[in-house]
């Protein structure tokens, strides 16, 4: 009875499973066409243009392609290629192309090789346009501006960004958090028919639903015309390696070109079959004014930096319509990315990265309209989602967005709301998110969403379509999923000598097939006399004026806080973001000194590297995701060991190669301009006042490979406070010693050369008597040494100051007195002492400074000019320099 029982349930459940409706397959929900991304939206193949000069020397590259620019354009928009020859071109400065129709085209990736040497951050090559100007405002685009090009911004406002629960990202502090006009979109497109109140586009929006169309009238949205005739167009780098030179002793060198190819202000432009080595940022860098940009059939490999945040993010576009395809990345943190408000819509199609050491998707907030397609990751995630904190506040990283067929360690597909929904098809690894899937772990059709839009698209134009899409197929022929035995065996012995077809053996394919691959050319090689600009500097002339102070630590990389804040700096670094704010021009920084009559520059090494520290924690970092804007150090990372930031280990026997490169350039430029520099060799703020000025200053011993003795764990004084002066300040540490002596030394030969700059001991100096002499001695041992004599400033305390002068041998070195530390008020005189282990706006706080009028500012500057002709003396004290 008991086994009849169990037959007749399980009958029943098989009956039941027969019975069951099927469940309903669900539609696959795709956000927008993509297919619009590319070189001329991709309804035109990438030409070949002729080559009309030939280069094989590096320093004709620079001149021919100016030579080039004075040209016209023919018919077709192009001026002519510059050919390079086979070897090795190494080249001192960057590239620039700066006229359009230009195209650099090498022999062949593996023939010809553009090597950028230097310590310079940026990159090996520009491309780069004038912005835009703006023409009309949006009540005056009507019917005669059918064809017209036009900008069309949106701005998140408070009610937006709290719905989107990006206004505080936790721990009660919202200064992470989405501010309004910190989500600010700007398309650029064509006007192709207006109806009315609807205006009909060239290419989609990827918001308000992500179509052709747009309402003149929408209050969301702001139109206005632009004249784009001085962008950069039709310009291609291609067929060829570039590389950055590195030091080969240190795996994590970071002092070379970052960068491989940077666009701005930029259309219908290409880089094509270029293989890029050693870069520490992009392989290419496609930025904000950048449209219609086609990268394919490119290789990243082998780049050299710490792994830290801000670095390795490959193949990065900040632009809208730019399409990657066929590119590969090897060792990369950010592989495939968009950034900050990238306008969209980006696709990335058949890509790969290969040991991945970070996610792909986009690292900046709200870059709507992605496409991955048949992209993979290998080791690490493909993601849409909210970021939060990440790069002090991304938040929403993307809208509208679509995976198709791509595999990765996990993928996060989650929707910031209904009406921007994300999705992915198709997908393989670990699947996270609330997103719209569809069709998970399996393989669909078709097998490319990106080309199957763009034949459907161009068949609606009755338009053949030009461009090859070069897919690797995935479906075998032959009953691969369910062979016979005859089937298994032949494919087991396949196995045995074929290997799996790769992207990069398609990228081989294709380049074996191009014309790129069997230049020859009867031209002569060019070439043109240089002369060699005049670079003497007259003797410089000060006149009274204002001390230019540069900002310590505080900062942000959005570009509507740069807009309104951004301040120069010339030690300041943001990876491939160049401008004030970001990592300043030098040219614009003297230019902003003259316009506004500064006469100095006062620069010391950051308070801190890391914008993170902005939180004024005093925890060790768990990783390297350190976050830009970076005030940089003056002394080297040595690619060893972990410091608390999480980067490498510094050592302060070596100098940080770019810090002091671009105070060489500053001083350099400035002095044609009678403006001095002021290098400040030390930074007190670090050792007192608040502990996290501390933690990561790279003379604390955790910090660097130099054995410096400072106590740990960090005698901390109460919840917040650090007093490290006496330690530091000690000169008969017989560690401490020689690493000093050493230091003030490199900065001294640093700037050797420059006759515009002026050493000071320290920002915020209340150090001890003992400390300055001992400094000062140092510069009168390397003055007889070396028979240079530098300008030195004294600037301490008064009593300290007074003692320096009264010493004969010490006085000799001065040139300069700084009056900061003390002044003569309507009271008396205000006068810390040295060596107390106090700040200056500690002793601020417990002894009233007093009034300052310009009656007093006088009697100080007499004092010393009476007793000391010979010297300079400068004034610094209440707003009054």
């Amino acid at each position: 009875m008991v086994k009849k029982k169990v037959l007749s349930v399980i009958g029943l459940l098989m009956l039941a499973v027969v019975v069951c409706p099927a469940k309903p397959v669900k539609q696959v929900f795709i956000p927008m066409d993509y297919s619009y991304c590319g070189y001329h939206a991709s309804e035109m193949a990438i030409p070949f243009v002729e080559n009309v000069l030939y280069v094989t020397d590096a320093q004709m590259i620079q001149p021919a392609v100016d030579e080039l620019a004075k040209r016209k354009c023919n018919k077709k928009g192009f001026r002519g290629a510059v050919l390079l020859g086979e070897g090795v071109f190494a080249i001192d400065e960057p590239i620039r192309i700066k006229a359009s129709g230009i195209v650099l085209r090498g022999m062949g990736r593996d023939k010809t090789v553009l090597l950028k040497k230097g310590v310079d951050r940026g990159a090996v090559v520009y491309i780069e346009g004038a912005k835009p100007q703006p023409q009309l405002k949006g009540n005056e685009i009507d019917k005669s501006s059918e064809g017209t090009s036009i900008s069309i911004s949106w701005v998140g406002d408070k009610e937006w960004i709290k719905n989107h629960k990006c206004d505080d990202f936790g721990g009660g502090l919202d200064y992470t958090g989405w501010k309004e006009g910190d989500i600010n979109i700007c398309w650029h497109r064509n006007i192709v028919k207006i109806d009315g109140n609807e205006i009909t586009l060239d290419a989609p929006i990827t918001m308000f639903g992500n179509g052709l169309k747009i309402d003149k009238l929408s209050p969301q949205i702001k139109i206005e015309s632009y004249d784009y005739s001085n962008e950069i167009v039709e310009c291609g780098i291609e067929n060829m390696t570039i590389k950055s030179d590195v030091t080969s002793n240190n795996p994590k060198d970071e002092d070379h070109s970052w960068d491989g190819v940077y666009m701005d202000n930029a259309r219908d432009c290409w880089v094509r079959m270029v293989n890029f080595c050693h870069m520490a940022g992009s392989a290419v860098n496609l930025q904000r004014g950048c449209s219609r940009i086609t990268v394919e059939d490119c290789i990243a490999y082998e780049p050299v930096s710490e792994i830290g945040g801000w670095r390795r993010d490959v193949f990065l576009t900040r632009g809208e319509q730019t399409l990657f395809q066929r590119c590969i990345s090897r060792e990369g943190i950010h592989d495939f990315v968009a950034d900050y408000c990238a306008a969209g819509p980006n696709a990335f199609v058949q890509c790969e990265a290969e040991q991945s050491h970070g996610f792909s998707g986009s690292i900046g907030a709200w870059a709507p309209g992605l496409l991955f397609d048949v992209v993979n990751i290998d080791g690490n995630d493909l993601t849409f989602n909210n970021l939060e904190q990440f790069r002090t506040g991304t938040g929403w990283n993307t809208a509208n967005s679509m995976f198709w067929q791509c595999t990765a360690a996990n993928i996060r597909c989650y929707s910031p709301d209904e009406d921007n929904k994300n999705s992915a098809n198709g997908c393989w690894g670990c699947l996270w998110g609330d997103g719209e899937w569809t069709k998970s772990n399996e393989h669909v059709n078709p097998r490319s969403l990106f080309y199957s839009q763009l034949e459907q698209r161009m068949e609606a134009k009755g338009k053949k379509q030009e461009i090859d899409p070069y897919l690797i197929p995935v479906f075998s022929k032959d009953g691969a999923t369910s062979p016979s035995l005859e089937q298994a065996y032949r494919m087991a012995q396949e196995s045995l000598h074929k290997p799996r077809f790769t992207v990069e053996m398609m990228i081989d394919s294709i380049y074996g097939k191009s014309v790129l691959s069997a230049i020859t050319t009867s031209l002569k090689p060019y070439n043109k006399k240089i002369q060699k600009a005049n670079d003497e500097i007259a003797k410089i002339d000060i006149e009274d004026g204002m001390c230019y102070s540069i900002p310590w630590w505080n900062g942000r990389t959005k570009d509507n806080w740069v807009k309104k804040s951004g301040r120069p700096a010339i030690t300041r670094f943001v990876p491939g973001r160049h401008g004030t704010g970001w990592t300043d021009d030098i040219d614009e920084v003297v230019a902003f000194l003259k316009k506004f009559h500064f006469k100095a520059w006062e620069n010391h090494y950051g308070l801190w590297y890391d914008l993170r520290r902005i939180d004024h924690e005093r925890i060790r970092r768990a990783d390297g995701n350190v976050e830009a804007p970076f005030y940089e150090q003056a002394f080297a990372r040595s690619g060893k060991g972990t410091a608390w930031d999480g980067l490498s280990l510094y050592d302060l026997t070596k100098p940080n190669k770019w810090y002091w490169m671009r105070l060489r350039e500053f001083a350099h430029k400035a002095a044609k301009e009678n403006i001095l520099l002021y290098n400040n060799m030390y930074f007190q703020h670090n050792i007192l006042e608040a502990g996290a000025h501390w933690v990561d200053c790279p003379w604390r011993a955790v910090n660097n490979v130099n054995g410096t003795d400072f106590p740990e764990p960090v005698p901390f004084a109460g919840d917040k406070r650090i007093f490290m002066a006496n330690q530091f300040y000690d000169i008969n540490n017989p560690v401490l010693r020689p690493l000093h002596r050493q230091y003030i030394r490199m900065c001294l030969e640093q700037l050797a050369d420059e006759p515009n700059v002026v050493h000071f001991l320290s920002a915020e100096y209340t150090g001890p008597l003992h400390f300055t002499r001992f400094w000062l001695e140092t510069i009168a041992e390397w003055e007889a040494e070396t028979g240079k004599h530098p300008h030195v400033a004294i600037s301490c305390t008064k009593d300290a100051t007074d003692a320096i002068l009264a010493d004969p041998r010490l006085s000799k070195i001065v040139d300069v007195i700084d009056i900061r530390y003390w002044h003569y008020t309507q009271d008396g005189l205000w006068a810390p002492t040295e060596g107390k282990n106090l700040a200056p706006r500690q002793w601020m706080r417990i002894t009233k400074k007093g009034k300052t009028d310009k009656s007093c500012v006088e009697k100080a500057i007499k004092e010393y000019k009476d007793r000391y002709p010979d010297k300079v003396v400068i004034y610094n004290a209440q707003g009054q320099k």
